[in-house]
């Protein structure tokens, strides 16, 4: 699955931009070190926006598409941003078969997002996954720590209004 490049607008803060630049001296000097530095900016942001990866670009002198290669490369790093409440829809075979297809659609619909994605407000995030483990429970999805199973189409609205706040 590609990954995608987050629409929403950058929020950095001076503060983190400060942490950053300090990860970036720290390891500068060896050029072995750029994941380590990209999961600290991660770590920092939350994910890993175009803007961010240009600074790691400049401050480590590494060329920006080795490191938009290494953030599309390894399933550990996001480019866009995760919201308050995200939302896994599992896509293993047990609930695919039950039905995640049709629950992934609806939450576009209804969120106005795809998959990788984060509405405007930072509420909800998208995501599909593989197995989670869960395959009795068939077709399942989880919201941060909820797991929610045994769902069909009808069932979506009503969980996303519980996080609706």
């Amino acid at each position: 699955m590609q990954k995608k490049i987050s629409n929403n607008p950058f929020n950095g803060t001076p503060e983190q931009e400060k942490k950053l630049r300090e990860v970036i001296d720290a390891n500068k000097h060896d050029k072995s070190r750029l994941i380590a530095v990209m999961q600290e900016a991660q770590d920092i942001y939350g994910y890993l926006p175009m803007e961010v990866q240009e600074i790691i670009s400049e401050g480590m002198d590494i060329p920006m598409e080795k490191i938009f290669g290494v953030a599309t490369f390894y399933a550990q790093f996001s480019l866009s941003p995760k919201g308050k409440y995200n939302i896994s829809v599992c896509l293993g075979t047990a609930c695919y078969v039950k039905g995640a297809g049709i629950l992934m659609e609806k939450l576009e619909e209804q969120l106005g997002i795809g998959a990788d994605e984060c509405t405007p407000d930072g509420k909800f995030s998208l995501t599909a996954c593989r197995c989670i483990g869960a395959c009795g429970l068939a077709p399942v999805l989880t919201v941060n720590e909820d797991v929610y199973g045994k769902l069909v189409g009808d069932d979506i609205a009503g969980i996303i209004a519980k996080y609706a706040d």
